[in-house]
């Protein structure tokens, strides 16, 4: 099925390039559209409610979890996500393929879900597992295409990944909407009692619609991919056919390796075997991130195989890499920290009509929905006038701190009991809608402009490792929820992207410089 769907008939490359079907842009970006909303659909669905269902008693269906350790175990899933898309890009840029890699993750996407929807602990661990694993495989590739639809210098670029991002967050806004009421809504619990159900099993009707909503995106994806012409199909050809036989023997090793201990572990765990905690594998796996990161960012900058204007370009990566980190560290605490928020001090009352806890998720999502075509047009109208990619990266970082420092006197308020109204989180997610805006859309492109055209999808990697370590600091600081009082927890939170953002915009100038003509 794998190679009938990659090998259909293509359109020629000058001919996508040059195809201006879908809004202006190339019809294979409608493809990638619809294939990541439907994905975002079923990651954001279930986040939505993930914490809520971890922290829930179990005498309603959840997991019975304390705080502390699920913020541990949502950073620490959250961040593996997005680590994975590292392996995920290089298997790509090296063995199967951008698109290959798409298809194959979706698969596993699909997998998790339904796998989650089986109320054992077990089925709930593994699949989470496959949703990691999945998403990593698609979501640096599916971005890396994206890239390959434009020449270099065509001025749609920038647009075409704002487009981008409003299927992402199309999927985003509906997934939470429709898996919060099946997960949380009374009213479906009501009715699956009419059924002859267990209501407290409505959490997982939420994981089983997430899955569906990735099924429908694997769907779109294979029936659309003619449209991609030539883009992703290949991975990057080997110096010699002895440098390619060594590198399927690496994968083997390395990749079969890994899997098996993975699975070696997962069994001793769940057997009892290897008796540890959700904070035990947490902070191991913290060290872990530290060390991939420092070993990966050694090995980029120490490789001798750069040109010096290459070199240059990956000074500027790094400073974005650190950016990516502060600025998800704050702003992913949407699904953690605002989710609690959300669900334990805000009167969900909108109309005068009550909804789900979980539905906040879908503001954000809204917003971009609303605003994207406005920034997407706003960078084709100032072209060359606009500000420069450093500019954008250090409006991004104030906004996020600014966000959580308009919640402090909400939060005040919370804190003598009383529930706040909806007007603060509604504030706290336009805030940082704006914020996202100015950085991660421009963030993606950055990315595929400033790599080298042969590591574009590991590159794409780096990207989702600052989301990676992001979210592992967010959820970390998410465990402090009921430790420490909710304004010195945002304040503290809210601090740090504030003053990176203030240091980039001084030294602008300079990093435009190291970009070497890159805007």
């Amino acid at each position: 099925m794998t190679t009938t769907t990659l090998d259909v008939p293509s359109l020629a490359p000058s001919t996508v390039a040059t195809d201006r079907a879908f809004f202006g842009h190339p019809r294979g970006l409608s493809t990638l559209f619809f294939a990541e909303m439907w994905e975002r659909f079923s990651y954001y669905g279930m986040r939505g409610f993930l914490i809520l269902y971890m922290t829930a008693a179990t005498a309603v269906g959840g997991m019975g979890l304390d705080v502390a350790a699920a913020g541990a175990i949502y950073g620490t899933y959250t961040s593996l996500v997005y680590l994975m898309s590292l392996p995920g890009g290089w298997i790509a840029d090296r063995l199967i393929g951008q698109r290959r890699a798409v298809l194959y993750g979706g698969i596993l996407i699909a997998a998790g879900h339904y796998s989650l929807a089986v109320p054992t602990t077990g089925a709930f661990y593994l699949g989470l597992l496959l949703v990691v694993l999945g998403t990593g495989l698609l979501k640096p590739n599916i971005s890396a295409i994206v890239g390959q639809l434009y020449a270099q210098d065509d001025v749609r670029r920038d647009a075409a990944f704002s487009i981008f991002y409003m299927g992402i967050n199309l999927g985003a806004f509906f997934g939470p909407l429709i898996t919060g009421y099946l997960a949380q809504s009374e009213g479906f619990r009501a009715r699956i009692v009419g059924w002859g159900m267990d209501p407290n099993s409505a959490w997982h009707w939420g994981f089983g619609a997430a899955g569906v909503g990735m099924t429908f995106g694997l769907l779109q994806y294979v029936l659309g991919g003619r449209a991609l012409g030539s883009a992703g199909i290949e991975p990057a050809p080997a110096s010699s056919p002895e440098a390619a036989a060594k590198l399927k023997q690496q994968a083997i090793v390395w990749l079969g390796g890994g899997f098996a201990l993975l699975v070696a572990l997962g069994l001793a765990i769940a057997s009892g075997v290897l008796p540890v905690t959700a904070s035990q594998i947490t902070g191991a796996y913290g060290y872990i991130l530290l060390l991939v990161t420092l070993v990966f960012f050694g090995w980029l900058f120490f490789a001798s195989d750069w040109t010096p204007v290459e070199r240059k370009r990956l000074y500027v990566i790094g400073v974005y890499f650190v950016s990516a980190a502060l600025f998800w560290s704050v702003f992913e605490q949407a699904g953690s920290t605002l989710n609690l928020f959300a669900d334990r001090s805000t009167e969900n009352v909108a109309f005068g009509n009550a909804f789900p806890s979980s539905w906040w998720q879908s503001l954000n999502a809204m917003a971009i929905f609303l605003l994207a075509p406005v920034f997407a047009w706003l960078w084709v109208k100032l072209g060359d006038r606009g500000p420069a990619y450093p500019t954008k990266f250090a409006l991004g970082l104030v906004g996020v701190g600014l966000g959580f420092l308009y919640l402090v006197p909400g939060a005040q308020l919370a804190d003598t009991g009383a529930k706040v109204g909806i007007s603060w989180l509604f504030m706290v997610y336009v805030i940082h809608t704006l914020a996202e805006l100015c950085l991660s859309p421009v963030g993606l492109s950055s990315m595929t402009k400033l790599a080298p055209s042969r590591i574009v999808g590991l590159m794409m990697g780096v990207w989702f490792l600052g989301a990676s370590v992001g979210n592992f600091i967010g959820g970390q600081a998410a465990s402090f929820y009921e430790e420490l009082p909710l304004p010195t927890l945002l304040g503290a939170v809210a601090i740090l992207p504030i003053v990176a953002g203030i240091v980039i915009l001084v030294l602008r100038k300079r990093l435009t410089e190291l970009q070497g003509g890159v805007h």
